[in-house]
């Protein structure tokens, strides 16, 4: 990323916490300011020592300075530190506030473990460059600037000897730090690879046990782990090669100075007192041009971080603010906000990226509410995707698809989400108890709402049975949890949201019979009031339906009832057949 994209970016976390690192930063400049009159005192006490006059009053002047000094310092490192942790903070709430309202295209075309990494570790390295590097960067440069002219003070000619050994040595230190940048930036990512792998590994843990792929799985994640030590111990290796030519610089300015500034002593050109605090100063600037290389290295550290967070805040996102405007039957948003709804696709087009192929190709169907609408067809004929569509995870790339009479984009998302219940195919469940499971789409359900949806998806003998009730933790992934019991607790949440439309996703396929039964029986009943849309492959579901929906390669053959399908559409009567045999078999 350009180095001036990395400056606009840094500012933006920067900017809310000015006041406060300024604050740290005066601290710290008073701090060092305060350091470099102790030389002072210091060749006052050596001039007094060959003569008559007391040094008590000086020695007390000189420990002063020493205490003063370091409390001011103690003080800005506090404030600093403190903000850094409120830089860190504030960008990861950004970060995760933005994240999770990533468009579904962007969250499939991405790691989740990487997005993970950019808000755990990207925006800790985040810290060093907002407050250490830029601090860093200015008290450095001005305690550089005050030791330099004090130092001119004391004897331009022993300046000139300093300042010349520390450009050689710093202009060579100078190419370490764009390896620096390109390691760190390495390291990230592949730090980014490690919570990929590891995510993967854990989001299909039994199947990876089944299948004997822990070695392999194992070695996935260490091999990761290796290239991010590799490229952690590259920008080290480089970090120290800059640090230590501060040192290196010091050491070799000393030398000089002593040799040169032992001549000019024996000549007669300065004394001895101006050569030792000459030295001193000498000895104080180690301490800022350390930070200016400190800042020059964190700088390239952070800015391979802040390139990944500007990434990441780069993918696109929901709308979720968007205002709601007029129907096409002029219904206003506070309007049509109880009854069943209706849907209706007009002609729609859809491909999940510009480079794959269509997968609707001019969808038109309409469902009234309210009543039960089943979608059947082959696998990869869109009906997983109809759904999709409806709750605006993506846009339509033609066409129009209207919820009550009003085409969704002009829905506000939140209250067009509000209106849907929706359960998944693989009917998830999260980590947590089955309370808040159940609360999730609905936090503020009752007690008594919360009983009765148990009851109507044949769940309360489950709850009965486990060891703490609605408060029993379901383990990652609902893995506590037999697959039909995470699929009525599935059911039970969107019931519980209270919809207009609900949407099931094959959502009775993990349930033996007598569940099915009684669950197909609470789908006809709450159809009654609510428009429900099934996918669904069991042709005892299907038959309960008002109206079925044939689709195939990504249009609709045929809509009607199961008698009049059968009678007129080849493909739902072969399928009806082979679900016929299935059930007999």
């Amino acid at each position: 990323m350009p180095a001036k994209e990395t400056w606009r970016a840094l500012y933006r976390h920067f900017r809310p916490h000015r006041g406060a690192v300024a604050l740290g930063a005066l601290l710290t400049l008073t701090g060092s300011m305060t350091a470099l009159a102790q030389p002072l005192a210091a060749k006052a006490l050596v001039d007094r020592l060959g003569g008559d006059d007391p040094i008590a009053g000086v020695l007390v002047l000189l420990g002063a300075l020493v205490i003063l000094g370091t409390a001011i310092e103690s003080v800005g490192s506090y404030v600093l530190e403190r903000t850094a942790e409120s830089v860190v903070l504030a960008a990861r709430r950004t970060l995760i506030g933005r994240l999770l309202r990533l468009r579904l295209t962007e969250v499939e075309r991405t790691q989740p473990g990487d997005l993970m990494s950019r808000i755990t570790s990207d925006t800790t390295l985040l810290r060093a460059v907002t407050t250490q590097s830029v601090v860093s960067a200015v008290s450095g440069g001005l305690t550089f600037l005050a030791t330099i002219a004090m130092m001119g003070l004391m004897d331009p000619v022993l300046l000139g000897v300093t300042f010349g050994v520390i450009v050689l040595i710093g202009g060579a230190a100078s190419l370490a730090m764009p390896k620096i940048a390109q390691a760190t930036r390495r390291a990230q990512e592949a730090v980014g690879t490690i919570s990929t792998a590891l995510e993967r590994a854990f989001g299909a843990f039994r199947t990876v046990k089944a299948s004997g792929a822990e070695r392999r799985e194992t070695e996935a994640v260490q091999e990761a782990a290796r290239e991010a030590w590799r490229h952690g111990v590259r920008s080290a290796k480089w970090q120290a090669v800059a640090g230590s030519s501060v040192g290196l610089a010091v050491q070799v300015s000393f030398l000089a100075v002593l040799g040169i500034g032992g001549a000019r002593v024996a000549s007669g050109a300065i004394s001895v007192s101006t050569l030792v605090a000459f030295l001193l100063y000498l000895f104080y600037l180690t301490e800022p041009v350390a930070r200016l290389v400190d800042a020059a290295s964190q700088y390239q550290v952070g800015s391979a971080a802040i390139a990944r967070i500007v990434q990441a805040e780069r993918l696109e996102t929901e709308e979720t603010e968007e205002k709601g405007e007029m129907g096409e039957a002029g219904q206003t948003d506070a309007a049509r906000t109880d009854g069943p709804a209706s849907v209706t696709f007009e002609d729609v087009t859809f491909r999940y990226r510009d480079e794959l192929p269509y997968v609707h190709h001019g969808v038109t169907f309409e469902v009234p509410g309210p009543g039960m609408t089943a979608f059947v067809g082959p696998s990869g004929a869109g009906k997983t995707t109809v759904f999709g569509l409806i709750e605006r995870f993506y846009e339509a790339t033609g066409g129009r698809i209207l919820v009550d009479g009003r085409d969704v984009r002009e829905w506000p998302l939140a209250e067009l989400r509000a209106t849907i219940g929706y359960v998944e195919q693989d009917a998830p469940v999260l980590a947590g108890t089955v309370r808040e499971n159940l609360l999730f789409a609905a936090p503020d359900a009752t007690d008594a709402e919360v009983r009765e949806v148990l009851v109507r998806a044949r769940l309360d003998g489950v709850i009965e049975r486990l060891p703490e009730g609605l408060e029993t933790v379901v383990g990652h992934r609902g893995s506590k949890l037999s697959g039909g019991e995470r699929q009525r607790v599935a059911i039970a949440r969107a019931l519980l949201r209270k919809p207009r439309l609900l949407l099931l996703d094959e959502a009775t396929s993990q349930l033996d019979a007598v569940n099915e039964l009684a669950l197909r029986d609470v789908v006809t009943e709450v159809s009654r009031e609510v428009t429900v849309l099934v996918v669904a492959h069991r042709l005892s579901t299907v038959t309960l339906a008002d109206r079925i929906v044939v689709m195939d390669a990504g249009k609709v053959r045929a809509v009607g009832t199961h008698a009049e399908l059968v009678a007129a559409d080849p493909l739902y009567g072969e399928l009806a057949a082979t679900q016929f045999l299935a059930a007999s078999a």
